[in-house]
């Protein structure tokens, strides 16, 4: 795993990136690191980050992580970045079949993580990339956001 921040100034986005095994610790290790960057935001840089914002950046987090070492063993890299008044969180793995949400079942285990970024998210996009895909989701940093409903494009 490494991660860098690259913090800029002159409206320069705050970013870093992280590149983890894919390993089953992977995905607390990548929602640790998301909410460190999102305290480091709050402390260091005084940007409003609500609670909720860090709450769901985790929860997103975990999911687009673990589907990524379900269907795509080996590196992940993710990307955080404030922009506008969103966190963007960005994970890149190596299988470049793109998601599909499937339809709300209360029934079926399992297999909701897609559904769930879906709700609670501001968007979520998929897209191929040369070896594998990126998926991205958005969410407001502050409460005062709406969130409306997102859908996944590619």
């Amino acid at each position: 795993m490494t991660g860098e921040a690259a913090v800029a100034d002159g409206g320069q986005p705050f970013q870093m990136t992280i590149e983890l095994d894919g390993s089953g610790g992977c995905i607390a290790q990548a929602r640790h690191l998301a909410l460190a960057f999102l305290v480091r935001m709050r402390t260091e840089h005084r940007l409003d980050v609500s609670q909720r914002a860090v709450d769901l950046c985790q929860l997103v987090v975990s999911e687009l992580v673990t589907n990524a070492g379900k269907y795509a063993p080996g590196p992940v890299l993710m990307d955080l970045r404030i922009e506008s008044g969103m966190i963007e969180i960005a994970v890149w793995d190596s299988d470049p079949v793109l998601p599909e949400a499937k339809a709300a079942d209360a029934g079926r285990i399992g297999q909701h993580g897609l559904e769930i970024v879906k709700a609670v998210t501001h968007s979520l996009d998929a897209h191929p990339t040369p070896v594998g895909k990126r998926i991205t989701a958005r969410l407001p940093l502050t409460d005062d956001h709406r969130i409306t409903r997102a859908a996944v494009s590619s």
